[in-house]
């Protein structure tokens, strides 16, 4: 193995996320001589995040590398690690159609980038191209691990393990890791003191265990400590996402007996009960905030537009450390170092509730193996009945994009809880219709031929 590891960064114009992911990885002293290959199609962003990088590395005085790319093949060329973050479509024009289309029917959300027509058109748009970077690490570095952090995240597992098995990949996010940062905000508790082990699929995991390490050693089950301060009001807290007061989780928890790991603005909108046009007083109840998402894609934009030129001008950039997991994928892959972190991959008997083919979160160790996921068994039947709605729509939107069959795309829609909740069937489709319409280009040329409607007569 060469002394230093080469890592390709697709999508690397997302530049607050590359300047996280990469002072992770340049602050582990066995990844500090990384070479470090930037790739964007946004010439502008690319060029800030390489100005980012190389401070970064000043900084911190090490001596990584930093080269830019536009040409996706080329930077990929022997990589060791290939980390991918990109948005097919961007804020403008396709996460705003993904909303306003929509909205033209009822149906309101709040984030789109998961489940729900939002999440159905996000992933048809953004799967082909995670597809083309599968071929091209086929073609020149076929042993690389690919850290995927793309949503819709269990959309995209699903597809790459479908059509690409042997691609070593892992979904990744920070759901996770977060919430139980959030929940021992809520309890007063050093997140040091917890321990944890989740499971169930992305965005829809569920905490199995919540525990408090006691100074005997012992473990104290902190969920009747979740449920009291939630119904005595002291729970949840505020601080972490000031729009949305996390009610709707909490609310859930004292339903299901489990803890979500996603978001309530996110959880919200994979389920049936809480956004209802007719129902403002839920709305208001759980502080749903719709719109969420261009909400935050308009603040970031502003945002970035001011620290951009803070980046430009600063002669070094303050290095802190993020909550991400792929500097520690890959300094223990690199080392041998055992680590333990939350993946996606393909459930192959993981979760023994869930199909085999679909994509799982779950506990897994990572070393010299790479990543290694670890055996669940049964998860309790009403966690699994409720992720099992969600899969529906995700291995729907999949057989979509495998078999090239537009009927499917309406198929998923049908079958997502909240749209199913809101909208009739000649609503939906006509939604749907509508969508791939105003997507035009952005979506494969197979998703606009004609789609045959089986009647009876």
């Amino acid at each position: 193995m060469p002394a230093n590891p080469k890592i390709a960064f697709i999508g690397a114009g997302s530049t607050v996320f590359m300047k996280n992911i990469v002072g992770d990885i340049l602050q582990r002293p066995a990844l500090a001589g990384a070479e470090l290959r930037l790739m964007d199609i946004d010439e502008q962003r690319l060029n800030e995040s390489a100005i980012v990088a190389g401070k970064l590395i000043a900084a911190l005085g090490v001596a990584a590398t930093v080269s830019t790319f536009a040409d996706r093949r080329a930077s990929l060329a022997d990589a060791d690690f290939v980390i991918v973050a990109f948005q097919v479509g961007g804020y403008e024009p396709c996460t705003v159609t993904d909303f306003e289309v929509p909205k033209k029917y009822g149906l309101r959300q709040t984030i789109a980038d998961t489940l729900g027509v939002g999440g159905i058109m996000r992933g048809l748009r953004t799967v082909p191209h995670l597809w083309a970077v599968c071929e091209d690490i086929l073609a020149v570095c076929p042993d690389a691990i690919m850290l995927q952090y793309v949503n819709p995240m269990a959309i995209n597992t699903w597809a790459i393990t479908a059509k690409y098995p042997t691609i070593r990949q892992v979904g990744l996010c920070h759901s996770v890791q977060g919430t139980a940062m959030e929940l021992a905000h809520d309890l007063d508790l050093p997140y040091e003191s917890i321990r944890y082990r989740a499971a169930g699929i992305n965005h829809m995991a569920f905490f199995l265990k919540f525990e408090e390490v006691m100074a005997d050693g012992s473990l104290r089950n902190l969920y009747p400590d979740l449920v009291r301060a939630y119904r005595e009001g002291r729970a949840p807290k505020p601080g972490w996402n000031p729009r949305c007061p996390n009610r709707v989780r909490y609310e859930m928890l004292t339903r299901l007996g489990y803890f979500v790991t996603e978001s309530s603005e996110h959880f919200a909108e994979y389920t049936p009960w809480f956004i209802k046009r007719d129902r403002p007083d839920l709305i208001e109840r759980f502080g749903i905030p719709l719109d969420e998402y261009p909400k935050r894609c308009s603040e970031q934009i502003a945002r970035w537009k001011a620290q951009a030129q803070e980046y430009r001008d600063a002669a070094t950039i303050e290095v802190g450390a993020s909550r991400e997991y792929a500097s520690s994928i890959i300094n223990s892959v690199w080392t041998g170092e055992p680590s333990v972190i939350y993946g996606n991959l393909r459930n192959n008997g993981c979760i023994t509730s869930l199909p085999e083919d679909a994509p799982v979160e779950v506990p897994c160790l990572v070393d010299r193996n790479g990543v290694q996921p670890t055996y669940i068994g049964d998860l309790p039947p009403q966690l699994t009945a409720l992720i099992r709605t969600n899969l529906n729509v995700q291995e729907l939107t999949v057989r979509a994009l495998m078999s090239e069959n537009r009927e499917h795309i309406y198929h998923a829609a049908m079958m997502d809880p909240h749209t199913a909740a809101e909208l009739d069937l000649d609503q939906i489709w006509a939604m749907v219709d509508e969508l791939i319409a105003a997507h035009g280009d952005w979506l494969p040329a197979w998703v606009h031929g004609g789609v045959q409607r089986l009647r009876v007569a």
